[in-house]
């Protein structure tokens, strides 16, 4: 049995998935039974779309069908055709301002054109499956975006709440604001300002009469309060004019200069494909955070959703409707709803187009300043706090602030543009800071460099060696994950020098660049780490003819008398050593028994260095849970109360199969012993779950899927269960042990570290996991 790598056999007897309805809740033969959780979930979500649909078409200057049009063919055909079934897609506030300034230039009819065309593009990019590239973007340039379009639209709309008329531009918008407010609208103003008041309130009615009401959303709550406080008081305002669908305005030909047209649809591409990439990876995580932990509801196909939402942009723009992207405060309402499946979107855009045949007399009672009202808190709230403590954690608050900048005064394509160049020269400077030191210690001499090895640096490690004098002995520490052409001449040709003037080099540290070794050394491809597997030691490089006929039994006796030759005389005088003085290890290693993860190689440790604990998903079970099976914390005891380590480590590696079985099994799995023993991994799961605490990342980056992400909050989650235990929390509390998280990544042979944080705790609600190269150098300065 293989611990660590998930059950892939296929069930013989399951029917094939191609013949399955997609993303369906169970029962194959009801296929149009219609679950009351998605049913429930549906009208939720229409009544928050109805108003906010024809906000967006008001702020726009579009038809105000256009919101309905775009409401409705983003509820089904998204609905229908996406990847990521419980996100709910529509009319969105973050297209706003460049839809509005397309119908300015070119009109209506070519805006619906350029509509068309960029859900074209939409299906040639979901067709060569580059929708997860778009995860690529720094966080802070899209919250620098939809911040910057937040603005913009709550400038513009705050003019239609004092009675008068936006302008072209944020400026303009701004200098007009006291020739504005010297000429309001009370009327109009009074029914913006109640708007305003109940959606601010309304979240936070208290009592039982309190938890009734707020089941009703919050903008349907405040449009519905001020429409009836228009017709009961009979107040002269401007209201929703509804013309006949007859007259509605279809598409024509593009008209205006072509790279015109041609920036059009690469803005209108941009917009809608990241913010709907970007909400369906958040739904996936509303959706493993409910209670049921999304049971039955598969994550998200990005590039299927990118596929729907082109799909989705072409009919909209057909029919004459606005843009399309993937919303999150629908999103986050269907799930909060408890839907379960796509079926839930499809009817919110079906009771959209009932709504909009048959409700059109009650529409035309909406006065337009409680919409405008309504529109300027979604851009108002597009400026979320959150995102700018998050981008001001990872230093990245100029990225965002320069995006946010160009967004509001040039445009959102020139913005974003410049917000990439912005963050590409700030990773270049974080590239360019490597530590070149060097020092003597008891006649050696020791030259350190900290960081990336590149080009960049090759003038201070140029200078540092050659200040060592010839004939010296020297180490050279090399602490980076990477070192590029021009650095490895530059050391190479000073080593050379140097060992013909008669000095030596020594090359150490995690680099892994073997360059003093001769490359005629005897069993040079024998190291202590060979494997079994693939394993060709010969003058030819050939491996034996009965090599993969061995038993294991064979392999284990040839490795071990490959031990007997090549390593034994090597640690022998270590290992009696050893043995005359007893173990003392500074460390409790505790990880994974994934036969991938070699603990003495990734840690440059030998014999009696480590006290190194195995186990299924290196899991801590928390004191008194073990069930008759103290093993762990057995050992957790003797290292900690006997042994008197220094430090405690949990190291959770990539593509973990223990982390794979917890995210697949469901309630109803028989209780085997793995699954007994995976019990304890629930408190991770719950943790990645959970809205209190925010995701991982590795050196800045998001994990790469939802098996990283909960091998990466494992590590946070079982240091949690460490503190826990009676002799731990003593030694932690006198400060004589210190806990560290690690993380490997298999497949890149790169070690990751947890980062401290001040907190009292020892680490930051955000865990950011980062190279030991990153860590020591922000330590250092």
């Amino acid at each position: 049995m293989t611990l660590c790598t998930p059950d892939r056999t296929p069930d013989r007897t399951a029917p094939s998935p191609r013949f399955q309805r997609p993303h369906s809740p169970p029962g194959g033969g009801r296929r149009f039974r219609i679950a009351g959780a998605d049913l429930s979930a549906s009208i939720s979500v229409f009544l928050i779309a109805l108003p906010l649909s024809l906000g967006i078409a008001l702020a726009t200057g579009a038809p105000l069908q256009a919101g309905l049009v775009a409401a409705a063919v983003g509820g089904i055909v998204v609905g229908r055709l996406g990847g990521a079934p419980l996100q709910v897609s529509g009319p969105a506030a973050g297209l706003t301002v460049v839809t509005a300034e397309l119908i300015q230039i070119y009109g209506w009819r070519t805006t619906c054109a350029i509509t068309v065309l960029a859900g074209l593009t939409q299906l040639g990019l979901a067709a060569l499956r580059v929708a997860r590239s778009a995860l690529a973007v720094s966080p802070a340039i899209v919250h620098g975006m939809l911040a910057g379009i937040g603005v913009t639209i709550a400038l513009a709309q705050l003019h239609i709440v004092l009675g008068g008329s936006p302008q072209s531009s944020v400026v303009d918008n701004v200098l007009g604001l006291p020739d504005q407010l010297a000429d309001l609208h009370p009327v109009g103003l009074s029914l913006s300002l109640l708007t305003i008041a109940v959606l601010l309130l309304w979240p936070k009615l208290p009592g039982r009469a309190g938890r009734l009401l707020r089941k009703l959303p919050a903008a349907l709550a405040a449009v519905a309060l001020a429409t009836a406080v228009a017709a009961f008081a009979g107040l002269s305002v401007p209201r929703v004019d509804l013309p006949s669908w007859s007259s509605h305005a279809l598409p024509g030909l593009p008209e205006g200069p072509v790279l015109g047209v041609a920036a059009g649809v690469l803005t209108i591409t941009l917009v809608t494909s990241v913010q709907s990439l970007l909400s369906a990876v958040a739904v996936d995580k509303l959706v493993a955070s409910r209670p049921d932990r999304g049971h039955g509801v598969p994550r998200s196909d990005l590039d299927r959703e990118l596929a729907g939402q082109g799909a989705a942009n072409i009919v909209s723009g057909a029919l004459g409707g606005l843009p399309v992207a993937g919303v999150a405060v629908r999103s986050t309402a269907n799930v909060s709803a408890g839907a379960i499946s796509r079926d839930s979107t499809m009817l919110h855009g079906l009771w959209v187009v009932l709504a909009s045949l048959f409700l059109v007399p009650v529409i035309d009672l909406i006065p337009l300043p409680a919409l405008a009202a309504l529109v300027m808190v979604v851009g108002i709230q597009m400026v979320s706090i959150t995102h700018i403590r998050s981008v001001t954690r990872h230093r990245e608050v100029l990225v965002y602030g320069v995006t946010l900048s160009a967004v509001v005064l040039i445009g959102i394509l020139e913005g974003v543009a410049l917000g990439i160049a912005v963050a590409t020269a700030v990773a270049m400077g974080r590239l360019a800071k490597t530590r070149v030191t060097g020092e003597e210690q008891d006649g050696c001499h020791v030259v350190r460099v900290r960081g990336q090895l590149t080009f960049l640096a090759v003038p201070r490690l140029s200078r540092a060696l050659h200040q060592v004098p010839q004939g010296s002995q020297v180490v050279v520490e090399l602490d980076g994950s990477f070192m590029d052409h021009a650095a490895y001449e530059t050391l190479h040709d000073w080593q050379a020098t140097h060992v013909r003037n008669g000095g030596t080099v020594e090359m150490a540290g995690p680099s892994g660049a073997r360059i003093t070794e001769p490359a005629d050394e005897p069993h040079a491809c024998c190291r202590p780490w060979t494997p079994w597997r693939n394993h060709h030691c010969g003058s030819q490089g050939e491996q034996p003819a009965d090599e993969t006929r061995r038993t294991t039994g064979e392999q284990l006796a040839s490795g071990i008398g490959k031990f007997q030759r090549n390593t034994a005389p090597l640690v022998r005088d270590e290992l009696a050593r050893l043995a005359r003085e007893g173990q003392s290890p500074s460390q409790l290693f505790l990880t994974c028994a994934d036969s991938r993860l070699v603990t003495s190689m990734i840690t440059s440790s030998g014999p009696g260095d480590l006290f190194t604990v195995r186990n299924v998903g290196n899991l801590v079970p928390l004191p008194g849970e073990e069930s008759g099976d103290d093993s762990v914390a057995a050992a957790i005891e003797y290292a900690v109360e006997v042994l008197r380590v220094d430090s405690i480590t949990v190291c959770g590696h990539s593509g973990c199969g223990a982390m794979q079985a917890l995210l697949n099994s469901g309630p109803d799995a028989p209780q085997t012993p793995l699954r007994r023993w995976l019990r304890h991994g629930l408190p991770s799961l719950e943790r990645m779950a959970s809205r209190k605490h925010a995701w991982a990342r590795i050196s800045g980056r998001l994990p790469a899927d939802a098996v990283e992400q909960l091998c990466l909050t494992n590590v946070i989650q079982q240091l949690e269960h460490l503190r826990a235990y009676e002799s731990v929390a003593r030694r932690l509390a006198d400060g004589t042990l210190t806990l560290h998280g690690m993380y490997f990544h298999v497949g890149e042979a790169q070690a990751y570290l947890l980062a401290d944080s001040d907190e009292p705790h020892g680490y930051d609600d955000v865990f950011d996991l980062v190279p030991p190269t990153a860590l020591e150098e922000a330590r250092a300065s």
